[in-house]
């Protein structure tokens, strides 16, 4: 039965999923993607659409009077005969939407309390919950009452791109010395022609001297890059040297409200030519001509988070909301903490 909760006048109502068949909530969420530009773009129907396939996701709708005023769209993967809640492939942010309004703070925060409670209460069975919110979504109240846990991440972001002169003097003095340099010195430029398995190629090679593992599937970018090419809404850049050896690339996707840094990768033996820099540089002000902010997505290694410090951005912390009703995973993750402290 659907949860329901009368204030005043109004009457709020949340739309559990319905796991047979097409869900009625599915199509009414895609009606709401198309017409509502606050939805952020991970979170947009085509987005998890090609990331996981049509069928393979969810949403648990909030309403009241009828109206959608809160949408939470799910991704569940089963793992051992256990049901785990987890950030779709290269959809770094999912969490709840909630229609903005114009109300009084504490009117405002009570709304969104009674949308997240009705989310919560209408969220699938699972035995492990764990999604990374979209930046700005700060009010994770109702799931701490509701037994979550949370943990702080940092992402990166140029606050505004419409001043590109006082953008480049915020950079850090050595950014700005990489940035150029790479013309003058190497005669680096920018194409724009490129395919994916060329951006493709050249992250694999940035992980491979991490000695770290792609965490997505090549298929599954090309999927997203040609949705985000059917909306117009991505960019390729990748910076060449002058005998046309690519050096460095970048991904970047966007929505009205901010453009992302996807993926970047380059050439290791290249780094001397400072490539890198060069084209996150051609990306940022690509960026400034279709968005106002500039998304470096976080992180949270030592090695990089200096790197992307030295653009001029703001750390904005980003919340990741957990919960684990399995007793079989909680030990399980007691187990992994043990011998962690132990290493």
């Amino acid at each position: 039965m659907d949860s329901v909760l009368k204030n005043k006048n109004e009457t709020w109502r949340a739309n559990p999923p319905n796991l047979h068949g097409v869900p009625s909530e599915k199509a009414e969420y895609r009606q709401l993607c198309s017409q509502e530009k606050s939805t952020p773009l991970f979170s947009r129907d085509w987005w998890l659409d090609a990331a996981v396939g049509p069928e393979n996701w969810q949403v648990v709708l909030a309403k009241i009077n009828g109206n959608i005023v809160g949408a939470l769209p799910l991704f569940a993967k089963q793992r051992y005969g256990m049901t785990v809640i987890q950030q779709p492939p290269l959809t770094p942010v999912l969490g709840p939407w909630i229609k903005s309004n114009a109300k009084a703070s504490h009117s405002r925060l009570g709304d969104e309390q009674r949308i997240m409670q009705l989310l919560i209460e209408n969220l699938p069975n699972f035995d492990h919950f764990r999604l990374t919110w979209n930046k700005g979504l700060s009010n994770w109240l109702p799931f701490y009452w509701s037994g979550f846990s949370q943990t702080t991440e940092y992402t990166y972001v140029i606050p505004a791109l419409n001043d590109l002169d006082s953008l480049w003097k915020s950079f850090s003095g050595a950014r700005r010395k990489h940035c150029t340099q790479g013309f003058e010195k190497y005669g680096l430029r920018v194409q724009e022609d490129h395919s994916i398995d060329h951006l493709l190629e050249l992250h694999k090679m940035s992980i491979g001297k991490r000695g770290a593992s792609q965490s997505f599937d090549d298929d599954c970018l090309r999927r997203i890059d040609a949705a985000c090419v059917q909306h117009n809404c991505r960019k390729i850049e990748i910076v060449v040297d002058q005998g046309g050896r690519r050096c460095a690339g970048t991904y970047t996707v966007w929505d009205e409200n901010c453009a992302y840094a996807l993926i970047i990768g380059s050439d290791p033996e290249m780094r001397h030519t400072d490539a890198a820099s060069f084209c996150q540089w051609a990306a940022i002000k690509s960026s400034a001509k279709i968005a106002p902010k500039y998304d470096f997505l976080g992180n949270m290694n030592p090695s990089i988070e200096p790197y992307v410090r030295s653009y001029g951005t703001e750390q904005i912390p980003i919340f990741t909301i957990m919960k684990t009703p399995s007793r079989l995973l909680r030990l399980r993750q007691g187990i992994k903490t043990v011998f962690a402290l132990n290493s």
